[in-house]
């Protein structure tokens, strides 16, 4: 259980750097509003796999499934950059898929 409880911390702040250095630079090149909406996609990211987290951690012989809030946040990241002005949905989805490429930096870099 150490090494679960040490590779999502690792996870979690794997996508906490890309996002560090992600937004400023997305900043730089695209503007502030698309700035910020990455930022917030990746404020969901976080969120994400930390419900993740809880979820697979209740995990037992006496639970059989996989518990569904973690669904929500991209559904409300989504409906948020839609109705927020100034929001861009792109931005903010790409920023909530920043947790993929942390996933690959975890595998494939040595501990």
């Amino acid at each position: 259980m150490d090494d679960y409880a040490r590779l999502q911390r690792q996870l979690l702040v794997a996508t906490m750097a890309l996002a560090v250095v992600v937004v400023p630079l997305s900043a730089l090149l695209f503007g502030r509003f698309t700035a910020i909406s990455l930022l917030l996609g990746s404020l969901a990211a976080l969120l994400y796999l930390k419900l993740l987290a809880r979820t697979v951690a209740r995990i037992g012989p006496d639970s059989r499934q996989v518990g569904k809030a973690q669904l929500l946040v991209p559904v409300v990241l989504v409906l948020a950059a839609s109705r927020v002005p100034g929001l861009e949905i792109v931005p903010a989805l790409v920023g909530f898929l920043l947790y993929k490429p942390a996933i690959l930096l975890q595998a494939f870099l040595p501990a």
